[in-house]
């Protein structure tokens, strides 16, 4: 195993682009400062601080966009209690590694060894679908993009009237779930039953949903 000294190299962290990346966003940032046990979870995930996932283990406790739309993991933080670490030793996706998710349910991950594409590239499991996309791009341009893309475009569908005001009742540990299911037919992000859930519970849901689908076909 590397040691902390190895893992945390102050010359061409990535923490250093990401601050800048930060100051000219378009989409609204908030870095949470990490948590006390960011140098055992460095240590533990054995990442240097030159990668984007070093840097938000370290250096963060979590960054969250969009008034806390898009969650995006780091070591945890007492406004963000969950942690990429015990986040994925939890999750039931082998060779998918969880590294974001929103308030609508929806979850994003890097490419393990669960899908057929390109390796490490980064994947979304919206609410409104039961198949994981690729994104095509890697972490670090994935976190540029979230930085400065049209949310609102890229979430359409899925933004209810009135979310705004919604989120902000919504902790970081919770979601938004629709019945009927917004991947139905019937489902709709307006018309759509709404109720806040815990994220673990509607992942989840999710995981027990798929495999119930795959059963029948």
């Amino acid at each position: 195993m590397k040691t902390l000294d190895a893992l945390v190299i102050d010359e061409d962290s990535f923490f250093d682009v990401m601050k800048e990346w930060v100051v000219d966003s378009n989409n609204q940032v908030v870095i949470l400062p990490p948590s006390n046990d960011s140098s055992q979870m460095l240590l533990d995930v054995q990442v240097s601080t030159r990668s984007i996932l070093g840097s938000l283990i370290y250096h963060t406790g979590g960054v969250l966009i969009d008034h806390g739309w898009i969650r995006i993991l780091g070591s945890g933080h007492k406004r963000f209690p969950r942690d990429v670490k015990n986040w994925n030793e939890n999750s039931n996706g082998s060779g998918i590694y969880l590294i974001a998710d929103d308030a609508a349910g929806g979850f994003f991950a890097i490419n393990g060894g669960a899908f057929s594409g390109e390796m490490n590239s980064v994947y979304y499991w919206s609410s409104d679908s039961m198949e994981w996309e690729d994104l095509g791009v890697k972490y670090s341009d994935f976190f540029g993009w979230l930085l400065n893309c049209d949310l609102n475009e890229f979430y359409e569908g899925l933004r209810w009237e009135d979310w705004e005001n919604d989120i902000q009742k919504i902790s970081t540990d919770q979601c938004v779930s629709f019945f009927p299911f917004l991947w139905t037919e019937q489902g709709d992000c307006n018309n759509s039953k709404r109720a806040v859930v815990p994220v673990k519970e509607a992942l989840e849901l999710k995981y027990d949903l798929l495999s119930q689908l795959q059963g029948i076909t």
